[in-house]
């Protein structure tokens, strides 16, 4: 008996024991949590309650240096969005360009074929072409017929045919190959198209050869009669247009 109840005594302590062991350690993590709690707490009140003799902190150059680094950020995204507006446009134009001038390049080497088919046109005068006979006639006519569907496929690609006959002279298109004298006329005028001028859009890919006009002098305005062989009073003679004046007598 007295060994049993001995043992009841023992388990009773052991029971104790291990209840106030419990105790301690809940009481030492209660300490533990209070201390980080604090560690955290002054942490995040560092800012707002600095440590005696740093000073209040700058909070207008704080919030000053907010606002710029604000407006940077706009600003960047302002150039950003610009850059890839004018990306996209020069994109958009780089493609129509290319839509619109991929064929320069088979176009121009047709250009040989179609003078090529004018001269061959042009060479059979009415009289030939009326007393030729039907096969001629015929051939003559398909000729025609080639020539018209070989500038119909080049209106259909944007090509276009210059005959400037009777313009005044363009050196953006034409091409001036000799002058004809007319005093009748006045100077820079198409008189004569030695082969017609092909454009693409906006671009020539071939100018327009022509000839033009060299009129005559203008007439000399009418002033007080002079004896024969006087001359001006400041010594200088006119000359005539392409001509040089000689200063020298």
């Amino acid at each position: 008996m007295s060994g049993a109840g001995k043992s009841a005594e023992e388990m009773a302590a052991e029971d104790a024991a291990a209840a106030m062991e419990r105790e301690m350690r809940a009481e030492e993590e209660a300490e533990a949590a209070e201390g980080a709690g604090e560690s955290e707490g002054d942490a995040a009140s560092a800012w707002e309650n600095p440590p005696e003799g740093e000073g209040e902190p700058n909070y207008e150059a704080v919030i000053g240096a907010l606002q710029d680094e604000l407006e940077q950020a706009r600003d960047q995204r302002i150039r950003a969005a610009a850059e890839m507006e004018n990306l996209r446009r020069r994109t958009a134009r780089e493609v129509a360009d290319a839509k619109k001038f991929a064929v320069s390049s088979f176009a121009r080497d047709l250009l040989s074929v179609s003078d090529n088919l004018t001269r061959a046109l042009t060479v059979v005068t009415d009289d030939e072409k009326a007393a030729a006979g039907e096969v001629w006639k015929n051939l003559l006519e398909g000729v025609e017929m080639t020539e018209r569907e070989l500038l119909s496929v080049f209106d259909k690609n944007g090509v276009k045919k210059i005959n400037p006959q009777g313009e005044r002279f363009d050196p953006n298109q034409h091409q001036a190959m000799f002058e004809v004298p007319d005093p009748n006329q006045p100077s820079g005028l198409v008189v004569q198209v030695v082969a017609p001028g092909f454009m693409i859009g906006e671009r020539v890919l071939r100018p327009a050869m022509v000839g033009v006009t060299k009129g005559g002098p203008k007439p000399a305005k009418q002033e007080d009669a002079k004896p024969e062989g006087a001359k001006p009073a400041n010594d200088t003679v006119e000359a005539e247009p392409g001509e040089s004046i000689d200063k020298t007598a």
